[in-house]
């Protein structure tokens, strides 16, 4: 299939993959997770991470898109070998079924942001009722539809006129947002105290492996790393363009984002509150929701004397989670949208396929909150694999030969040198059984009924989802690379 569109420049590029980087796990989960691991005790094994797991992951799918040209399932088979085209599908199924929730996530965010507008949403005293009385009604599916729909009518737009000229508008508009905010977080009284808390180490937290783990698990939520997204962008890539240098920025530039995030929502919760509260709220709220939709808007109700400046701060910040919702749900969309056109679609007819299949099987997620939660669950843990599969590939094709004639090859302003072999032939594979067999071990420990696949999180319905998807995978994978590499 002749390559017919790109990104129109270097920066285009960075801003739509910055976007896929940048969503709510930055400014939702990322809070959340470093209270409920030590603070600033968090912060040292999630740069490591970033180092260890997120930066080799995204330099490899910036390669394997470029260089293969198709989307995962096309991209892997010609990496690896025709045999293993089901690992790309599994990549794209994961990122797709995270999508049909991830879109009721953006009408939340996008339903908060017109409640703090018009100021209903500091027309309570209870803000968990609140939340109920939203998350039961039918209102949570039609801003899911609203999502979907907007998603849609800019992925049909094409890359260029679509992709490339929303993320222009939002990521800027998102960074400006959110340092208006931090300025306001700065200077609230006692934001010292969140700062002191949120940097501040206490390294014997450090020898827990948990903390550990969750930080290499935050990296493959925030970064995008693993989830084939960035594959998929890289296929609109200049043939001049750098590869190494672009996923530096995309990695750091994500990581800023959730630092600026996390002073932000640190300064405001402990100018008003604690460091035991802000643990408690981290975990409360169905889905873990309290910290974002539930006690953050009490917070901001209580800035300032000005019930208008309020509501000012409170828009800005749903507005900001809500750009960072779209921003990555425009890659969700773009990947299974991308993967319909590679199996012969045309970009009208797969867009609308994908907008159907959005909307039918992301109505479950909010109808009811429980299943948002399962496919969170399945599929969260699921990103692991992923990444597993991305280096497995690499590992197949050879690690040395992909270094020197894919990521160093044509193109290239930085040359990765033999360290890079190391990382991502043994250090990514290692971290993602290690992190697995680490979870499966701990369900398994906690839960005794950690077999049964109907509960809502466990390790029986996470292995026996995948199950099912890897092995219908495996058992049409012939005919799935058949239909993707036709040259």
């Amino acid at each position: 299939m002749k390559q017919e569109e790109y990104f129109s420049s270097r920066w285009a590029l960075i801003i739509a993959t910055l976007g896929i980087a940048v969503g709510t796990g930055n400014i939702w989960r990322f809070s959340r997770v470093v209270a409920q691991n030590g603070g600033g005790s968090f912060l040292i094994p999630w740069v490591v991470f970033l180092l260890l797991w997120s930066l080799p992951l995204i330099i490899a799918e910036f390669a394997i898109g470029k260089h293969s040209r198709v989307g995962p399932i096309g991209a892997i088979s010609k990496i690896t070998g025709e045999k293993f085209g089901w690992m790309g599908a599994f990549i794209v199924f994961v990122s797709t079924s995270i999508m049909f929730y991830y879109s009721v996530v953006t009408g939340w965010c996008l339903r908060y942001f017109y409640s703090a507008v018009s100021g209903d949403l500091f027309n309570t005293n209870n803000h968990l009722e609140y939340w109920n009385s939203f998350s039961s009604s039918s209102q949570p599916f039609l801003f899911h539809f609203f999502a979907v729909g907007l998603a849609g009518i800019v992925i049909y737009r094409g890359v260029s006129k679509g992709i490339e000229k929303v993320n222009k508008i939002l990521v800027p508009s998102l960074i400006i947002i959110l340092l208006v905010l931090l300025i306001r977080a700065l200077t609230l009284p006692d934001a010292t105290e969140g700062l002191k808390y949120f940097f501040t180490p206490e390294f014997s937290k450090l020898l827990d492996y948990k903390v550990w783990m969750n930080a290499l698990t935050q990296n493959a939520w925030d970064t995008g790393a693993g989830w084939g997204l960035i594959m998929t962008y890289a296929i609109y890539m200049k043939k001049k363009e750098d590869i190494s240098l672009n996923a530096a920025l995309i990695g750091f530039g994500n990581n800023s984002i959730s630092l600026i995030a996390g002073i932000i929502i640190f300064s405001t919760v402990f100018s008003l509150s604690s460091a035991e509260a802000m643990v408690e709220i981290s975990k409360s709220g169905p889905a873990n929701t309290g910290l974002t939709f539930i006690y953050l808007p009490l917070l901001f109700s209580k800035m300032s004397a000005s019930s208008s400046i309020n509501g000012i701060f409170a828009a800005l910040f749903f507005l900001a989670l809500f750009f960072a919702a779209v921003s990555s749900l425009l890659s969700m969309v773009e990947l299974a949208t991308r993967t319909l056109i590679d199996f012969g679609l045309i970009r009208k007819k797969a867009i609308l396929y994908v907008c159907v299949a959005g909307i039918a099987f992301g109505a479950p997620s909010a109808f009811d909150v429980n299943v948002l939660i399962n496919q969170d669950w399945v599929w969260g843990v699921g990103l692991i694999l992923s990444g597993f599969f991305i280096s497995y590939s690499v590992i197949k094709f050879g690690v040395d030969k992909f270094r020197t004639t894919v990521i160093n090859g044509f193109g290239s302003d930085i040359k990765l040198g033999k360290w890079y072999n190391v990382l991502i032939g043994y250090i990514v594979p290692i971290q993602a059984i290690v992190l697995i067999a680490w979870w499966l071990i701990s369900s398994i420990t906690w839960d005794a009924e950690w077999w049964n696949p109907f509960h809502i999180e466990n390790a029986g319905t996470v292995l026996f989802q995948w199950g099912l998807v890897i092995s219908f995978f495996y058992l049409f994978n012939k005919k799935l690379v058949q239909k993707t590499i036709k040259d």
